[in-house]
């Protein structure tokens, strides 16, 4: 008897647990809870921490995490507007503000992060389908290397280096992206909190041929300031000889101002010294006469001269010398005898 009434008491425990299990269940404050009975939603959010009843058997417990969560999409190969494949690599952050809205869509997070793949991944393939490959790279407008900019300016007109101009930059096209998906996902329950870019690079099919171009403009502006750098040196070349010219023409101006003044001082004094009578003139014209024979009349100097010739006229006859001028003592002989004297004369140094 009293082991049949300890069986049903111990039958009425099991069933009381049973029913307590299946109508009471707990909300931690990370959770927000959807009642579903056979399927569909039923009254309103549970977001509230604590013990919560439910009717057993029929309705169940959807559970669903109201923090912040992650979305890592996979990385996508996409073109440019400059026809310029790439590679996005892009993450976000969303929650879930409707689970209503959330369960009826989704169901769970797990179909949550395949739609939204779906969703980012196209608006981010059309953001950077409508901007060019600097854009997205780049996250300031006005931000510039110097090395570039200098390279720019000595180049002119010729666009090797030079980045082109950029209009909205990679903030503002995460931003765009953000903008175009928030709305197609607020639909689901979700909002989506943020999305940035995390990795942007080359395909490897066009890396290489990237690299190659990337060698090649190097290469073209240092043969560009080689090219400036050669015009500058021979610029720098040209204008000192034009220096040195000028100073050497100054220089031998000057010389010839000196020497000029030293000839017409000395033919001054000359002419001061050899006019004072008619034996200095003559002794002048005859001294004269003898250095010229010295310059002159060298072992290899071969002349043709006619008799009368005034040249010879100290070798020809001592009339022709006493008739110009009064000839000292001794000077009555016949010069053509003296000939190899004179010349000897004439020979001899200063």
């Amino acid at each position: 008897m009293k082991s049949g009434l300890s069986l049903l008491i111990l039958i009425a425990g099991f069933v009381l647990y049973i029913l307590a299990s299946a109508s009471f269940y707990t909300v931690s404050e990370t959770e927000q809870i959807i009642i579903t009975q056979f399927g569909k939603p039923v009254g309103e959010t549970i977001s509230e921490a604590g013990l919560h009843f439910k009717t057993p058997f029929i309705q169940t417990v959807n559970r669903f995490d109201k923090r912040v969560l992650e979305w890592d999409g996979p990385p996508a190969n996409m073109p440019t507007k400059d026809k310029v494949y790439i590679v996005v690599d892009s993450f976000a952050r969303w929650r879930i503000t409707e689970p209503r809205a959330f369960f009826e869509n989704l169901r769970d997070e797990r179909s949550a992060q395949s739609r939204l793949t779906d969703v980012l991944g196209s608006e981010t393939r059309n953001v950077i389908a409508r901007h060019d490959f600097i854009e997205a790279i780049r996250t300031t407008k006005d931000r510039k290397v110097e090395r570039e900019a200098n390279a720019g300016a000595s180049i002119a007109d010729a666009r090797i280096g030079i980045l082109s101009p950029i209009k909205r930059g990679r903030a503002e096209l995460e931003r765009e992206i953000f903008a175009s998906a928030a709305p197609k996902v607020k639909g689901f329950g979700i909002e989506l909190m943020d999305l940035r870019f995390k990795r942007i690079n080359y395909t490897p099919a066009v890396s290489q041929t990237i690299y190659q171009r990337m060698v090649s403009e190097r290469t073209q502006i240092a043969e560009r300031f080689k090219s400036e750098g050669a015009g500058e040196a021979a610029k720098i070349l040209g204008q000192r000889e034009r220096d040195l010219k000028q100073i050497e023409s100054e220089a031998y101006r000057k010389v010839q101002e000196v020497e000029g003044a030293a000839d017409a001082k000395a033919t001054e004094i000359y002419a001061k010294a050899y006019n004072q009578s008619p034996e200095a003139a003559a002794l002048f014209e005859f001294t004269k006469t003898m250095e010229a024979y010295k310059l002159i009349m060298t072992p290899d100097t071969n002349l043709i001269l006619s008799t009368d010739s005034d040249f010879l006229h100290y070798l020809k006859s001592p009339e022709k010398t006493s008739a110009q001028a009064p000839v000292p003592l001794g000077a009555g002989t016949d010069l053509l005898k003296g000939l190899p004297t004179l010349l000897d004369v004439a020979n001899q140094p200063k």
